[in-house]
């Protein structure tokens, strides 16, 4: 029986390495560099660190993290640890990239830096990002569509399309988006109440 890569494209189940995941909470190893925790999903994989290193490397300077490659997890701020775990969850070159209210816990300016930097990976890396939030505006600013959900049992009761600009530097700033984030507010008032 065939097993490993082969075997999921057999059965319908994603490789090993095409799906990326970024908890609520960083979740380095405490032990490990930056570059290091980068490069964990790797060597999870068994994968040979010499010829990924240029990517790890690409990944450290996207996030904002050049100069701290040789940093500890107690050396990093709370933004930057979430800037290597957003590295390290794309250092497999996924095709998927699932991320659990990542930015929460930050405060917004961090947050907002974060939501910028995530735009701008998913610019030169390829993949499918699906976000979870609970924040009406960080949706409408991320997102190309908003899916909203019902209270238990959590089920997907709208559907929306955000329309904007590629490059949404100034985005939070216009009416357009003042309008689509009341859109998503609506529905999201509406799912809670049942409607």
């Amino acid at each position: 029986a065939p097993g490993g890569e082969a075997a999921s494209k057999l059965d319908g189940r994603p490789a090993p390495g095409e799906i990326g995941f970024v908890f609520q909470e960083p979740t380095l190893l405490p032990w490990a560099d930056v570059q290091g925790n980068i490069e964990t999903p790797l060597r999870l994989l068994k994968r040979p660190i010499g010829p990924e290193r240029e990517g790890v490397k690409s990944l450290i300077g996207q996030v904002g993290l050049t100069g701290f490659e040789r940093a500890l997890p107690r050396m990093l701020s709370g933004g930057m640890k979430m800037r290597v775990s957003l590295a390290r969850a794309l250092s497999t070159q996924p095709s998927v990239l699932l991320l659990d209210e990542p930015f929460g816990a930050l405060d917004e300016i961090t947050r907002q830096g974060l939501n910028d930097a995530l735009l701008a990976l998913k610019a030169t890396n390829p993949v499918t990002i699906l976000f979870v939030t609970h924040s009406v505006f960080e949706s409408v600013y991320l997102a190309d569509r908003v899916l909203v959900f019902s209270p238990r049992p959590g089920r997907i009761v709208r559907e929306l399309s955000i329309s904007a600009p590629a490059d949404r530097a100034g985005f939070r700033f216009t009416a357009k988006f003042a309008e689509q984030a009341r859109s998503v507010s609506a529905a999201l008032a509406d799912a809670t109440e049942g409607k």
